[in-house]
């Protein structure tokens, strides 16, 4: 077997040296791992396979010594900045449901760019790239072509990496700047949202439903409140004398944590709505059923001051809602739309009665009116259009005159 380099023979074993820079002082720093061959490995399989650890060796101790290092230059490839971006930032800054969205994106962005150094990215490799997802794209598990929206989130993610060596004076240029995503085969998606009519059938086949699911449904009607906000709310949020519900909390999950509870998605999401009489009265009932509930499960009962939970006390689990929901729209033939478009059904009910954008977003959470004006401008179009027809009917005295 010839020489490799970096690899020594120790007896039945072999130790393979890395340098990787230099300390303070000057001197070397290597780095050593030991390989023993399997038993029966002829001596062709030995060298070819000590060859790859070595590569693969080398590999590890690079990309950890440019994670340690504090100068880094625009020749670093893009997946190992990218990897170092989520250390130093992500994993820092991003909410945990972020960070784990972050994770399934970063597949297709690396074999497209990942092996591209920092330097040599253009705008033309990210939108060639941006096009493919829009126009070829298809989901690994289900086979449907990607959605436009999946597009704005893989560019989202390489902006937010670059956005990041450019603060860091690693790259001077963000070429996601000038990236377009394309509109897609089947354009922009409409918004499934509840006419009234819908929700008055709702409302009254839930008369007929378990407590909890009613109260839930009726509480998100009148409250437009995210379904990890609604998940998240504590009786001690309850302000039973003013009849105000705050949202201080999320309740949340991801594979790697379980069901966890987290922050508000932004700061202005931590609010509070009053609520009607009838709504209060559906909620002290509510809760004095689980009262009942507590005493009659004793030690299998667990305290979790959540409104909505598992028959044991146990905070309910985040998909709960929308199967029950599936489920009772199939039973009373009705059309089906996700939990959110009930949010959606709020927002719209608020600007259709004349309600401000300001009121609206603050009701809504959201972190700024344009990202309320932008969900809804279409409902805002239809509620502008109506003061156009107020106004003129107030000045028809021009008519009679």
């Amino acid at each position: 077997m010839g020489k490799i380099k970096h690899c020594r023979k120790r007896g039945n074993s072999y130790q393979i040296r890395i340098p990787c820079g230099k300390d303070p002082q000057g001197r070397q720093i290597m780095k050593t791992m030991t390989w023993t061959p399997e038993p029966g490995m002829t001596s062709k399989q030995i060298e070819n396979e000590l060859q790859r650890q070595v590569v693969l060796f080398e590999e590890q101790c690079r990309k950890e010594q440019q994670k340690n290092s504090y100068e880094i230059s625009a020749d670093i490839k893009f997946q190992d900045f990218a990897e170092l971006w989520c250390e130093e930032y992500a994993k820092l800054n991003l909410r945990n449901s972020s960070y784990e969205r972050i994770k399934h994106l970063t597949p297709r962005v690396y074999a497209a760019i990942g092996n591209k150094s920092l330097s040599k990215i253009t705008s033309r490799n990210i939108q060639l790239f941006v096009n493919d997802l829009v126009l070829n794209g298809k989901n690994k598990r289900t086979g449907k072509p990607l959605s436009r929206k999946t597009a704005v989130h893989h560019l989202s993610l390489i902006s937010s990496i670059f956005t990041y060596a450019v603060k860091q004076e690693i790259v001077s240029d963000n070429p996601c700047c000038r990236v377009t995503v394309p509109k897609g085969k089947g354009g922009k998606k409409e918004k499934e949202i509840y006419t009234l009519e819908e929700v008055e059938q709702i409302v009254t086949y839930l008369e007929d439903e378990p407590l909890m699911y009613k109260a839930f449904f009726t509480l998100e009607f009148y409250s437009g409140f995210r379904r990890s906000e609604m998940l998240g709310l504590e009786w001690k949020d309850v302000d039973w004398q003013n009849g105000v519900i705050s949202v201080c909390r999320t309740s949340c999950y991801t594979p790697s944590k379980g069901l966890y509870t987290d922050t508000t998605k932004t700061e202005k999401s931590q609010r509070s709505l009053k609520f009607p009489v009838d709504v209060m009265e559906l909620l002290k009932e509510l809760k004095a059923k689980q009262e009942k509930d507590r005493v009659k499960y004793g030690s299998k009962w667990v305290e979790s001051d959540r409104l909505f939970i598992k028959w044991n006390g146990e905070p309910l689990f985040v998909s709960q809602p929308y199967g029950w929901f599936k489920r009772f729209c199939k039973r009373h033939e009705l059309r089906f739309c996700n939990i959110h478009s009930l949010r959606h059904f709020y927002a719209s009910a608020l600007i259709n009665e004349g309600v401000d954008a300001a009121t609206v977003s603050n009701s809504l959470g959201h972190s700024t009116i344009t990202t309320t004006t932008n969900i809804y401008c279409h409902a805002f179009q239809q509620a502008q259009a109506k003061a156009g027809d107020a106004i003129a009917s107030v000045l028809n005295f021009r008519k009679k005159a």
